[in-house]
């Protein structure tokens, strides 16, 4: 490389892009620019190219296939946006150009930023928290519909509430409900129909929009009237994708006015079900509370017939007929009667006396004593009796009784006796066993 070259610090094309490349993305993190779309074009990548542009100038705008699938319209030639994004250059061109992370219309974008600017101050300050909500009534008494009274939601409202449950009185508050002053004429309404106590629940509707449109439902003063609003307040504001301050605001958010209508009241065949139940319910309730009150009064009924003063009455009568006929015949009886039977109770009493019956013991016990003396004396003479019975038993079998023996009395003494002398010791055991048996015939 030559001297000049080297003092030059010659680049290359590629390191040049590079160098300024780093040079934008450092000195430019992320920018929001507004213009107007020119040569939009979407490829087959899904990628976004356009350029922004002004009265003096333009830039390229490049929008990657991830953001450009969340848009939330469809990006044309001639539209007016809002883009943010970081300054960068395409190398391989050298094209200076803007990598778009977010894409928005111009007008709603500013809206739509004060808007969530709000939202996040009022919801720091508590007032969307769920815990403050209030609770609908299930059966309103009178709805309070605070809209336009040309606009296609009070149809819809009033052909749905008509449809579902026509009893319910419905007034019509009209306001503006976009455009200057709308939404001071909004708070004013609100504040009236609350205060006057007619109503128990308010709705607050309109129909669809842009933001714009929309922009008088998202004032700070109406947001914080409807948060302290003494009556419960239903919201629906613009279609389902549509979001506004008051109904974050509100006890209850509707997607759209229809569905506003059809959360407040009850539906007419549902509810006639209800009834029909509840009648049916209550009439089996009836039934049984009569039957058992039936059965009470036939139990009352009964004791009462048991325990009744006439009943009584007879009973006592009866009881006093009967004591009485016994007092005649007490009295009829002869005093004779009274008198025997009075003797023969003292014969009783006496013959049970301690005394009588001291008395008798006393003669059993002289008796046993002279039986008792006179007892050895007869027991003597009975075994003497015996035993004379036993020696005549004895002699009559004697061998001195038998017959041709004649017997002797002894001899006197110093006479001898004719005859064979008996054998000593013989009479004495005939004697034995004279004794030894029992005779035939016991002796007197």
């Amino acid at each position: 490389m030559s001297q000049l070259a080297r003092e030059r610090q010659v680049l290359r094309p590629s390191q040049l892009n590079a160098l300024a490349r780093d040079l934008l993305e450092g000195s430019f993190p992320q920018v929001w620019v507004e213009g107007e779309i020119s040569n939009f074009s979407r490829p087959a990548s899904g990628h976004a190219y356009f350029t922004l542009k002004d009265e003096r100038a333009q830039v390229r705008c490049a929008l990657f296939k991830p953001r450009a699938q969340s848009l939330r319209f469809i990006p044309r030639d001639g539209m007016q946006v809002l883009a943010r994004g970081r300054l960068t250059l395409y190398e391989a061109r050298g094209d200076y150009q803007l990598v778009l992370d977010h894409l928005e219309e111009a007008g709603e974008g500013a809206l739509r930023r004060a808007f969530e600017l709000l939202k996040q101050k009022l919801a720091a300050e508590g007032l969307f928290d769920a815990d403050r909500k209030r609770v609908l009534p299930a059966f309103p008494r009178h709805l309070g519909v605070i809209t336009s009274p040309r606009g296609a939601a009070v149809r819809d409202v009033l052909s749905v509430l008509g449809r579902r449950f026509p009893l319910l009185p419905v007034d019509v508050l009209p306001v503006p409900v976009q455009g200057d002053g709308a939404a001071s004429q909004i708070l004013e309404m609100l504040r009236r129909a609350a205060a006057c106590g007619r109503y128990d629940v308010l709705l607050l509707t309109r129909g669809g929009g842009s933001l714009e449109d929309l922009w008088a439902f998202n004032d700070e003063a109406l947001a914080r009237a409807i948060a302290a609003s003494p009556v419960p307040v239903v919201s629906a504001v613009g279609h389902e994708i549509d979001t506004s301050l008051s109904d974050f605001a509100a006890d209850l958010r509707a997607p759209t006015p229809s569905a506003a209508a059809e959360l407040l009241v009850p539906e007419r065949g549902e509810l006639m079900a209800r009834l029909r139940q509840r009648q049916a319910q209550l009439q089996a309730l009836i039934t049984r509370a009569n039957t058992a009150r039936a059965q009470r009064i036939d139990q009352a009924f009964l004791k009462l017939q048991a325990l009744r003063p006439q009943l009584r009455l007879e009973r006592g009568r009866g009881r006093l007929m009967a004591l009485r006929r016994r007092l005649d015949l007490a009295l009829q009886q002869p005093v004779g009667q009274r008198a025997e039977r009075l003797a023969r109770l003292l014969r009783r009493l006496d013959q049970s006396h301690p005394r009588r019956r001291l008395q008798d013991h006393a003669h059993r016990l002289q008796l046993l004593r002279q039986q008792l003396q006179q007892a050895p004396p007869r027991l003597l003479q009975q075994r003497r009796l015996q035993v004379q019975g036993l020696a005549r038993a004895l002699e009559s079998v004697s061998p001195l009784a038998t017959p041709g023996t004649r017997l002797r009395h002894p001899a006197a003494p110093g006479r001898r006796s004719r005859g064979p002398r008996p054998r000593p010791g013989g009479a004495r055991r005939a004697a034995a066993g004279a004794v030894g048996r029992r005779p035939a015939v016991a002796a007197g």
